[in-house]
């Protein structure tokens, strides 16, 4: 089981003293909160995407490369990368040179985005968004694993003859999780390919997450990868902890009352009684998560948002040293307690080059520069032409 933390990197004012960070100051921020994490024993540190104020979290690769350099263990992952605004050709590219030069420390989640604008900033129409999220997985797909690829498509110009560079480290390409608030179709994607299903559940009921991860399950095992019950499954939730509950709520609450992200609507009562959002002692937070599998079965990978709404960075460095120090712990043993022997762990970079039956160098040295294709595949190309 992982555990570990994801940021959205807004930039909001905090209410208990009306100062707002700058984008320079949030963006550090956002590394000294992944190498905290790495230092208390978390297992992922995921960054989202935003293109837009008040969000600091574009470039997430050149984020993630610059905290993988001085981390040493954790796993960098996105929430989420967005697969339906950027040319999947660079995704292919950037996660695998992220890949290489954090020694395989690298896996992603691929999201639709929720700021509506983002869409024709960079070329493309909300209302493809789901069939955008489609094609583009599918070539990225083929870019990763083919080291030459024909494509043509409805959204992108044709591909032909083209190598992605550099190649996936080991010859195995970072694994995917495909995340989701509530549309089927990603969960039925996520399911056809066998890849991870993260339900990012903040703002639902269980309920509603509930029914998303059992539609992944069961078509998961449709399509031919095993067991529903050993289908890869990811939550998100959201926690703020203090020795004694009275003082979490006491000192949260303007945190809450004013955040855009919870719109302003139901009290913190009610949002704490409707969705994952824990406000309390570890203890609370250990026993409201540990009671998570109850809904959706055995998962692989629980992520928190801990530094949003305005929260200085001290107090979410306390909030990931308690996260660490004092839930965590207990969490592993209670989510490995009657866990069956078949349930896998969520992948890493060690157990698919493991599944593939070892390392091997992908390396494309030799193209053709003519067609472009590898020189090998150009010469039997030729040969065929002149029979």
């Amino acid at each position: 089981m992982q555990f570990g933390i994801f940021t959205v990197g807004d930039v909001t004012t905090d209410p208990t003293t009306g100062r707002t960070p700058t984008e320079h100051e949030r963006i550090k921020a956002t590394v000294e909160i992944a190498k905290k994490a790495d230092e208390v024993g978390l297992d992922v540190f995921a960054t989202g995407e935003h293109h837009n104020p008040p969000f600091i979290a574009s470039a997430p690769t050149t984020t993630l490369a610059y905290i993988g350099a001085q981390t040493k263990r954790i796993i960098l992952s996105t929430a989420t990368t967005l697969i339906t605004t950027t040319d999947p050709v660079l995704i292919a590219e950037n996660y695998a040179k992220l890949q290489h030069l954090t020694d395989g420390r690298v896996d992603l989640m691929m999201g639709r985005g929720n700021t509506g604008p983002v869409y024709p900033w960079f070329g493309k129409d909300i209302r493809d968004g789901i069939a955008l999220a489609v094609e583009n997985y599918a070539l990225l797909h083929r870019l990763w694993r083919e080291d030459v690829v024909d494509w043509q498509g409805r959204f992108r110009t044709p591909l032909q003859g083209f190598t992605s560079t550099p190649r996936p480290l080991d010859g195995v390409p970072p694994f995917v999780w495909h995340g989701s608030i509530r549309s089927p179709e990603i969960a039925e994607q996520a399911a056809y390919y066998g890849d991870g299903f993260f339900h990012n559940n903040i703002f639902w009921p269980m309920s509603h997450t509930k029914q998303m991860v059992d539609l992944y399950r069961r078509r998961f095992e449709h399509y031919g990868h095993g067991p529903a019950d050993t289908a890869i499954v990811g939550l998100g939730g959201q926690v703020f902890m203090r020795k004694n509950s009275q003082d979490a709520v006491r000192e949260f609450r303007p945190y809450f009352d004013v955040a855009p992200v919870y719109g302003h609507g139901p009290s913190l009562e009610e949002f704490t009684a409707q969705t994952p959002l824990t406000v309390g002692s570890p203890q609370q937070v250990i026993d409201r998560y540990a009671a998570m599998r109850d809904h959706v079965g055995h998962y692989q990978r629980q992520l928190f948002l801990m530094d949003h709404a305005g929260l200085p960075l001290p107090t979410v460095l306390e909030q990931i040293e308690i996260l660490g120090s004092e839930v965590v712990p207990v969490l592993r043993r209670e989510m490995a307690a009657g866990r069956p022997a078949h349930i896998p762990d969520a992948p890493t970079h060690a157990s698919l080059v493991a599944a593939a039956g070892g390392a091997r160098d992908a390396t494309v040295s030799a193209v053709d520069d003519v067609t472009g294709r590898v020189a090998e595949n150009a010469a039997e190309t030729t040969t065929e032409s002149l029979r």
